[in-house]
């Protein structure tokens, strides 16, 4: 693979075959290959996206040469929702009345992140075109287009973030002088190294003109991993911070986004290291058949994750993803951490309950590979009596019934063999709501060779003098939705008969008498 990996890169070109510096490449090469459909082309005020390829190398470098010497950070207001920017400049009032400021709304400013082909993505539009297509709750929507700073090797892009930070706090305290538009109305996107712009803004405004919100979407981690509060987003930065973390991988040798919290309430979908539909595992395998072209839409893939769920979030009011707070994805995969008391749970992306806190709340979710990406968090509790002394490891499946519809044969893993008279959580996430649950099926899926053997088995072992079944009891089964709350208990539908043994199915139902026991708290 390493052969096909340098042949892959020329004659010229020569990478290193440890994982960490092979991943510092990967990620480097991967913005060398971003394709974007959009290029700014101006006209005195207006900019209009338009498809096409980059410049070439000779007029790029003219570009180039050019931009850098004016290193001008350019600001974008949106009046609808085609793609054309209406360029306000800070100190011209009259910019602001050609463009169709509203100073009576709130502004959503959009600040992109670093890039090393000059253009900028997709993303921006789709979200300018989420935000704008809401008529019940209309907002100025612009763009902070510093591209000039941004289209430089990392480490320089890195530096340029704190005065492109500082000089969309001198546009904001602009407008509050200019229109008395007041800094708590005002909102920043910002992508990866866009997320600290948003942060050295906010910082830059100071503690008596707080920006009302800033969102992270999967903030840059290199340079910025274990910086101090003030030379990265931090929650003082704004009245309310929000952040989603999507590509953290760093036993990878380097991550993408950062890991560490950043704000009031980080969000951590599918813990944050990596996506569902990304097909990471695969990378290395499609460099070898394809070249470094593979890593383009992977990498980018999780990254820009963060993005897709932020839009997601305004395209499905009615889909909201909840969150839960949690110490880290193994506790929250065994179904522990489920809980909106006390404020440990939100939603996430543009809808989320802005209530800061004194300390960064971490939670997590489960996702759907695509959008719609909501799913619906359920925790399960599972008794069993083992009449086996040693333990044993069945695999078993649940159906769930609900008011709305079913789920049938989820596969449960339990992490671990049944013992005597335990106790076992698990989480189950389903992409329908099936409503309120009113009934389990729950199955001990061995074969019938392996129930041949169980038999044989207990027919081996001394029971001793009193009567005894062998096999597992199960007893009853406790249920908590996450997005309702709602606990349930379950109880075998034949309150005779609660041995399962290979290959059979249980049924229950709700149990009949609302006794404590069913209502007693799940953590």
């Amino acid at each position: 693979m390493t052969d096909n990996l340098n042949a892959s890169l020329g004659s010229e070109t020569w990478i290193p075959l440890d994982t960490t510096s092979l991943t510092k490449h990967l990620l480097s090469t991967y913005h060398l290959h971003r394709a974007s459909l959009h290029a700014f082309t101006a006209c005195d005020r207006k900019y209009t996206p338009k498809q096409g390829k980059p410049f070439g190398r000779r007029s790029r470098a003219v570009e180039t040469k050019k931009t850098l010497q004016e290193m001008e950070t350019k600001f974008l207001l949106f009046e609808d929702e085609t793609n054309q920017g209406c360029r306000i400049r800070p100190n011209r009032p009259d910019t602001l009345q050609e463009c169709g400021f509203n100073s009576s709304l709130p502004l959503v400013l959009i600040i992109h992140g670093w890039s090393v082909d000059g253009l900028l993505e997709n993303w921006i539009w789709q979200l300018v075109t989420a935000l704008k297509s809401r008529p019940a709750q209309p907002v100025n929507v612009g763009l902070v287009d510093w591209i000039a700073r941004a289209h430089h090797h990392y480490t320089i892009a890195v530096r340029n973030t704190r005065l492109v930070g500082q000089e969309v706090a001198a546009l904001l305290r602009w407008l509050q002088d200019s229109v008395h538009f007041s800094p708590s109305k005002v909102h920043l996107i910002g992508y990866s190294l866009g997320a600290h712009v948003s942060g050295f803004a906010g910082s830059s405004m100071g503690r008596t003109h707080k920006i009302g919100r800033i969102t992270g979407l999967d903030a840059a981690g290199p340079l910025f991993e274990g910086a101090s509060a003030r030379d990265r987003l931090s929650p003082d930065d704004a009245i309310f911070v929000d952040a989603i973390h999507t590509f953290t991988r760093e036993h990878m040798g380097l991550s993408v986004g950062i890991k560490q919290p950043i704000a009031h309430y980080d969000f951590y979908p599918n813990g944050g290291s990596f996506q569902p539909g990304c097909h990471f595992l695969e990378l290395y395998r499609h460099i070898a058949q394809h070249g470094f072209n593979a890593i383009t839409q992977t990498i980018k893939c999780a990254h820009e994750r963060s993005v897709h769920l932020f839009i997601d979030s305004l395209l499905y009011p009615g889909m909201q993803s909840m969150a839960y707070q949690c110490s880290n994805m193994g506790s929250f995969s065994q179904g522990l951490c489920l809980s909106c008391k006390k404020g440990r749970c939100n939603t996430l992306g543009y809808h989320v309950r802005q209530q800061p806190q004194s300390k960064s709340k971490q939670l997590f979710l489960v996702t759907r590979a695509q959008s719609p990406f909501k799913v619906y968090h359920y925790q399960f509790k599972i008794q069993f009596i083992n009449q086996i002394e040693k333990p044993v490891e069945p695999t078993f499946t649940m159906s769930l019934f609900g008011t709305k519809g079913e789920m049938q044969k989820i596969p449960i893993t339990l992490g671990e063999g049944i013992t005597s008279n335990k106790t076992y959580a698990f989480l189950i996430t389903l992409d329908l709501d099936i409503g309120e649950l009113v009934m389990i099926k729950f199955k001990w899926e061995n074969s019938a060779v392996w129930a041949n053997v169980w038999n044989t088995v207990q027919t081996l072992i001394p029971w001793g003098t009193e009567p005894r079944h062998s096999g597992l009891t199960l007893k009853t089964i406790r249920a908590k939705a996450g997005e309702t709350q709602q606990r349930m208990t379950f109880c075998s539908e034949n309150t005779d008969d609660l041995q399962l043994l290979p290959t059979q199915e249980k049924i229950l139902v709700k149990c009949e008498t609302n006794s404590k026991k069913s209502n007693r708290k799940i953590r």
